[in-house]
């Protein structure tokens, strides 16, 4: 649960995101009280109580009977223009083929709006491939002495409370004045939203049109597949899966979502027990690459006994034994939206979070049973 904020503790918020931006660096002079009062809709000594938050962090020095004015000298952080600089925080960014080219979309957007974009730890561009809760963290204290102006931060998963973990990464940028873009997932249980940007593909949509192909080609009886503390994009993906099954007014068995990993042996037995599922809705095409070696273990042909469908569209998806079904992730599109996303925060901090999705695209292969499907007899 999102920890209740104080109303001053949000004031000062939303007015150290504006000074971080350059909103007062042509005047130096913040608004008067009286202004915030009501642009707030708050009592004066809250007011006062928020100009007082960033006066202990000399962001301003407030002058009696004068107003409020940023901090002159290297103390201040609106003593100078905004920095150019954005900053990405991913981890498992170089065994994540998705991540990789929607950060180096990200790159080449920055380089044409004259941006400058860190990839790590360093002012080169370059991969974390294994980047710890640990080292995220440094990284954050890193790019707040840098002064970054935003970070595309795509959350961890499969970490024991990773909603926790993820939200003090996001709040530590954003209470230094740093802009934040969530890339591809929330860290918060769908279908509720945390207070940042979000930029993904639509993930409801996507398990839709995985579960609607599947229905069409006569699965009565699909199982979705993922494993554990994966991140809440794969719930959504899970009821855009549900949906589809009620609106063909399919009753998917109480144990439909199986939560494992293929390369266990015992799981992968449970699942093919008695044959009740038709097709596999795998979470991703890793775990949809792993199941496909683990039924052929088990003797279990793909797709004529069983179906098998993933998400993603990586590159390997055509290079498995049988070629996988799966949802192309829009990399280019997602890049753009967030990109312009992130122009738009910088511009105004204060903007509404908003959930900016981008529409998904089936892609038809040989797992899915369509080829079998339209063979005569």
């Amino acid at each position: 649960m999102e920890p209740k904020r104080t109303k001053y503790s949000e004031i000062a918020r939303l007015l150290r995101a504006e000074i971080a931006s350059g909103k007062y660096g042509e005047t130096g002079r913040l608004p008067s009280e009286a202004r915030l009062v009501k642009r707030f809709g708050v009592s004066r000594p809250t007011v006062a109580r928020a100009l007082r938050t960033l006066e202990a962090e000399s962001l301003l020095v407030r002058r009696a009977g004068v107003g409020s004015f940023l901090q002159a000298g290297d103390g201040g952080a609106g003593s100078a223009a905004p920095s150019r600089l954005l900053a990405l925080l991913v981890p498992d960014l170089g065994n994540t083929e998705i991540f990789q080219l929607i950060c180096g979309e990200i790159a080449g957007l920055a380089r044409v709006h004259d941006y400058s974009l860190v990839w790590g730890g360093s002012g080169q561009q370059r991969l974390e491939p294994n980047l710890s809760l640990q080292h995220a963290e440094q990284l954050c204290r890193q790019y707040i002495e840098r002064r970054v102006s935003g970070v595309f931060f795509c959350p961890f998963e499969f970490l024991p409370g990773y909603e926790d973990v993820n939200r003090r990464i996001a709040v530590m940028l954003r209470d230094a004045g740093i802009q934040v873009v969530l890339l591809d997932r929330d860290f918060t249980p769908h279908p509720s939203r945390s207070d940042f940007d979000l930029v993904s593909i639509d993930n409801v949509a996507g398990g839709f049109l995985l579960a609607e192909h599947l229905i069409k080609l006569g699965c009565k009886r699909p199982a979705f597949v993922v494993c554990e503390h994966s991140a809440p994009s794969v719930n959504a993906r899970i009821v855009g899966v549900r949906e589809a099954l009620a609106r063909h007014r399919l009753e998917g068995a109480p144990d439909w979502v199986r939560i494992g990993t293929p390369t266990n042996a015992k799981f992968v037995r449970s699942l093919v027990a008695g044959r009740p599922w038709d097709a596999f809705i795998c979470a991703n095409d890793h775990t949809a690459a792993l199941l496909l070696r683990a039924l052929e273990q088990e003797n279990r042909r793909v797709p004529e006994d069983v179906r098998v469908v993933g998400f993603d569209d990586v590159n390997y998806a055509t290079f498995l034994r049988v070629e996988l079904t799966t949802i192309h992730q829009p990399c280019r599109d997602i890049a753009i939206t967030a990109f312009r996303a992130m122009l738009d925060r910088l511009a105004e901090p204060t903007l509404p979070a908003r959930s900016l999705l981008v529409s998904p695209r089936l892609v038809v292969r040989e797992s899915c049973g369509a080829y079998l499907a339209a063979k005569p007899g």
